[in-house]
């Protein structure tokens, strides 16, 4: 990675298995905060390993090599060159949950990642979207915090970054964020405890969902009210908060203009994930 200086708080996709030339240009030029990458990035070890070496080269020293991975149905290293994780939802024992943490954080570290998008700590809640499903450990909140703790922890052990989501909780909406803006009427104490009792994570992500005894007019990665008064205040977090990806469906407008709202509101980093050049070029632009 190269050299110190400022960067600009956005993690973004790429477009392929290899880094463009373009891609290349554009980091060297405005050094985003780091990449995240997904299957369509990912082929073979060989592969992602010259992968990880160009972008390394191309991202400022600092820069986070972000992945989505967390086990079970959420997995971008895959059979038959990296061993299957179960889904969270099948973690029964703190004991499991540690070594659960501890496998997925040395596959991503040895696959040359600094951080991966886990745990998830979001309630599973009966009749929701399946969005969430059994990529929530279960509907109790205690035990929720208690096996997302162990998860996290168990990354860190292995020198990889956790960060936990979908602050401050997902688990009751009704639709799927990716396709379309959820509305949830109220949070409980329940939602908000795996939180708290994990907000000495370094790194966090929203949900874009509409809490409506909250802030009715804008999701929680766009509100300001959400960020200060539940994200930073009830649940206290203090460490870095990511938004979720502002190419999902929930959210309208340009690529530009969700970065520059997401920051406004609150977050420190805005992530941006298809990995298409125009939208990468608006957000870093937008943000520098």
């Amino acid at each position: 990675m190269r050299g110190g200086g400022v960067l600009t708080p956005a993690i973004l996709g790429i477009s392929g298995p290899a880094l463009t030339p373009q891609e290349r240009a554009l980091f060297l030029a405005h050094r985003p905060r780091g990449v995240i990458l997904f299957s369509r990035n990912i082929e073979t070890p060989a592969q992602l390993a010259a992968l990880m070496a160009d972008l390394r080269a191309a991202l400022p020293e600092g820069a986070v090599l972000m992945v989505d991975q967390e086990g079970g149905r959420v997995a971008r290293l895959k059979p038959p060159h990296w061993p299957a994780l179960p889904a969270v939802g099948t973690l029964r024992t703190p004991e499991a949950a540690f070594a659960h943490g501890r496998a997925l954080g040395a596959m991503v570290r040895d696959a040359g990642f600094t951080m991966t998008a886990a745990p998830v700590l979001d309630l599973r809640v009966s009749g929701a979207s399946d969005v969430i499903g059994d990529r929530a450990i279960t509907g109790d909140p205690e035990t929720v915090a208690l096996l997302g703790g162990e998860i996290a922890r168990g990354i860190l052990a292995e020198g990889v970054t956790p960060v936990m989501k979908h602050i401050p909780g997902h688990g009751r909406a009704l639709v799927d964020s990716h396709v379309a803006l959820p509305r949830v009427p109220a949070l409980s104490d329940d939602d908000l405890l795996p939180f708290i009792r994990n907000r000495h994570l370094p790194w966090a992500m929203t949900a874009h969902v509409v809490y409506d005894s909250i802030d009715p007019a804008r999701p929680g990665t766009l509100s300001p009210i959400v960020i200060r008064e539940i994200i930073r205040g009830k649940i206290g977090f203090t460490g870095t908060l990511v938004s979720d990806d502002l190419a999902m469906g929930a959210l309208s407008g340009t690529p530009a203009e969700r970065a520059r709202a997401a920051l406004a509101a609150g977050c420190d980093v805005a992530l941006y994930c298809p990995g298409d050049f125009a939208g990468n070029q608006a957000v870093l632009e937008a943000l520098a």
